[in-house]
């Protein structure tokens, strides 16, 4: 078995570890691999924070609607769901339970093992290696993911040289932790949010100026840590 900071043997990532319900495909995904060819060089990065959202959750895309930008949240699960986050950055999600339910978990940042000088070439503002898929941005940045590639692929087949993998690492549950979920306006106190406790990798919890709290007051954009043990 591999450690968080390399790869073992990449072998397919079972579809039904993503069938359940969206908050346990968010942990399952946690020291999953994404693999991705840029220009000839294969790049392997371990997901080390992720984020879930499904159809009853108001902050979700598919809050009472199914249209056509969010279909690939109802496909089958591992389904890329590709989308332009304020017309900037690009985000990449997995799409979770059974066909017809509107599910999915945000990639919020992963760690690179394999392939380093090609992600840089793709994020040269990243300060340290640690940044360079810091982020759901960043990740799409330095991984190459985008809508017109990816949106609607399946990646546990594969699809746009992108494919979610796994080399039989998995986190001890003390390694685990949730926490509210980054920028959300609506449910921001659901603790949707889990990473891997000690990854340099992991993004900033900010939360949204907009948010109410549970008690109906607003938020006012404080940094914390968002850990829930």
């Amino acid at each position: 078995m591999s450690a968080l900071d390399r790869a073992g043997e990449v072998r397919r990532f079972e579809r039904s570890r993503l069938e359940p319900h969206a908050v346990d495909a968010a942990r399952a995904l946690l020291g999953a691999l994404l693999v991705r060819s840029i220009d000839g060089t294969q790049v392997v990065a371990r997901i080390v924070e992720t984020e879930a959202y499904r159809e009853d959750d108001p902050a979700s895309h598919t809050y009472g609607r199914r249209t056509a930008r969010v279909e690939p949240m109802f496909a089958a699960a591992g389904t890329a769901y590709v989308y332009r986050s304020y017309g900037v950055h690009w985000c990449a999600n997995v799409s979770a339970e059974v066909d017809g339910i509107g599910a999915a978990v945000l990639l919020r940042a992963a760690v690179v093992l394999q392939g380093h000088d090609a992600v840089r070439e793709r994020r040269p503002t990243a300060r340290t290696d640690r940044d360079l898929l810091r982020g759901p941005g960043s990740l799409c940045r330095g991984l190459g993911i985008d809508a017109p590639t990816h949106d609607g692929g399946d990646l546990i087949e594969g699809h746009g040289s992108l494919l979610l993998a796994d080399d039989g690492w998995r986190p001890r549950p003390g390694d685990l932790t949730a926490g509210p979920r980054v920028g959300v306006s609506r449910a921001a106190d659901v603790p949707w949010r889990f990473h891997l406790l000690g990854a340099a990798e992991v993004s900033r919890y900010v939360r949204s100026p907009r948010a109410v709290r549970s008690d109906g007051t607003s938020g006012h954009g404080r940094t914390t840590s968002g850990r829930v043990t």
